[in-house]
């Protein structure tokens, strides 16, 4: 089983044991939302995530997406599009473990910031 949860605790989740996408996004929107460069997501099939505890406060950052967090600390959880309702996106830094996945592509990279593609290998 693969866990996460938000920086207080007060979000938990599991997510079945299995391969999945990861990607960097270099979208403005993730970068704002994060204040980050970029935000790396485990794409999880929407039937394999399930909170454990607590339930997540609602953002919609546009007509496409609905992000999830933690009203309590702040932290980011997921983000679901409308275009991709078969999957939920998971914010990496929110697994107990991120150290087990690596991105495999980036995304939006004609916003990425010039300075962070030598850290993600994008040309």
């Amino acid at each position: 089983m693969i866990t996460g949860g938000c920086f207080c605790s007060a979000l938990r989740y599991q997510i079945d044991e299995a391969s999945y996408r990861v990607g960097n996004c270099h979208c403005t929107m993730c970068r704002r939302v994060h204040a980050a460069p970029f935000v790396t997501w485990l794409v999880v099939p929407i039937e394999r995530f399930r909170y454990t505890t607590g339930r997540p406060d609602v953002l919609r950052s546009s007509a496409d997406g609905t992000r999830y967090y933690c009203a309590k600390c702040g932290t980011h959880i997921g983000c679901a599009l409308a275009s991709h309702p078969e999957s939920i996106d998971i914010t990496l830094g929110s697994l107990d473990d991120p150290s087990r996945f690596k991105p495999d592509v980036d995304v939006f990279t004609d916003t990425q910031l010039a300075w962070t593609r030598h850290l993600t290998g994008t040309p």
